[in-house]
């Protein structure tokens, strides 16, 4: 997945040894990228994305239950999230194929238009039983790196859960998942880092009792050209990097799917309307905004109650 993974336990599960332990999660990583990465030719996604055909394809339990988190989403974000926005990550050099000018460049707009024209989560289509997924165009082109990892958080969770682990917290990537008490007996405190590319620095610290957390921002996958930030955050309403995305989102939620989802479909909708759908669906989430001359926070009511107080950063109001 092109990232990294950790996993805290407060103490070794009984019967397992830390080697073991690693080993399962390892496995169950394994697993998740060999059916959902776009970098593995030989992976599941990368088949069926390699494949011209619009009839049922036959995929793997966990690759159709992502394809169906990732439909409600773009439901929900009337199409802020969109898995099928591949073609257009890659055009602009953040996806695993080459766009034809150098990074960093604009791509022309002829290739933009074309590349919209198979872009819409409405072809593509995902049912469960049995697990299968269908195009309605031909050159439709999966990614889900925008929500596996998310899952993947989820899965090592429920790995912890059935070797007996009952205290935990899990990090693949940007994506957090946390069960139980730390080692000093105190639920876990994430640190939110601040939005500063080539900073290592906690900008706010949350309590994360029990589910998922899930940050997505502008500040590590980008170019500047001509004065403007292009993120990896494409709007598939324009085929553009969002003109709208804030600093930084992060959402908590029951689900490691739905909170990476849910962060890169409100980072794309931004602060105002990303704020609204976030209450309509009594959603915890932050926003982090670049101000003048420092960062400013926006809070749903949920995610405030979450968060550690802090001199570092102060939850506003989207209205001040």
């Amino acid at each position: 997945m092109g990232s990294t993974w950790l996993v805290r336990l407060r103490r070794v599960p009984t019967g397992s040894s830390p080697e073991q332990v690693q080993t399962a999660v390892q496995e169950v990583l394994d697993r998740v990228e060999g059916q959902m990465s776009t970098y593995k030719s030989e992976s599941n996604l990368s088949r069926f994305n390699q494949s011209r055909s619009t009839n049922w394809v036959a995929v793997p339990d966990d690759m159709a239950t992502v394809v169906d988190m990732a439909r409600h989403v773009s439901e929900q974000s009337g199409g802020a999230f969109d898995v099928t926005v591949g073609p257009l990550v890659n055009l602009w050099g953040f996806g695993p194929e080459h766009p034809a000018g150098p990074f960093g460049s604009i791509p022309p707009p002829a290739m933009l238009a074309e590349a919209r024209r198979h872009v819409g989560y409405h072809l593509l289509d995902v049912r469960l039983s049995p697990p299968g997924l269908r195009k309605a165009d031909p050159l439709v082109y999966v990614d889900l790196s925008a929500i596996a990892k998310g899952y993947s958080a989820e899965l090592v969770g429920r790995r912890l859960d059935g070797l007996g682990a009952a205290d935990y917290l899990i990090a693949v990537g940007g994506e957090m998942r946390a069960r139980g008490l730390s080692p000093l007996g105190q639920p876990w405190r994430v640190g939110i880092e601040t939005p500063t590319p080539g900073v290592r620095r906690v900008l706010c610290r949350v309590v994360l009792r029990e589910g998922s957390l899930s940050t997505s921002g502008d500040y590590r996958n980008f170019f500047d050209h001509e004065g403007r930030r292009y993120s990896h955050e494409i709007d598939p309403a324009t085929g553009e990097p969002s003109t709208k995305a804030p600093a930084s989102v992060t959402v908590a939620d029951p689900s490691g799917a739905y909170a990476d989802a849910m962060a890169t479909a409100l980072m794309v909708m931004g602060p105002d309307d990303g704020y609204a759908l976030a209450q309509k669906l009594n959603l915890s989430v932050l926003f982090i905004t670049r101000g003048t001359g420092a960062f400013q926070t926006y809070a749903t009511p949920g995610f405030e109650r979450m968060m550690i107080a802090s001199p570092e950063t102060t939850p506003v109001s989207p209205e001040e």
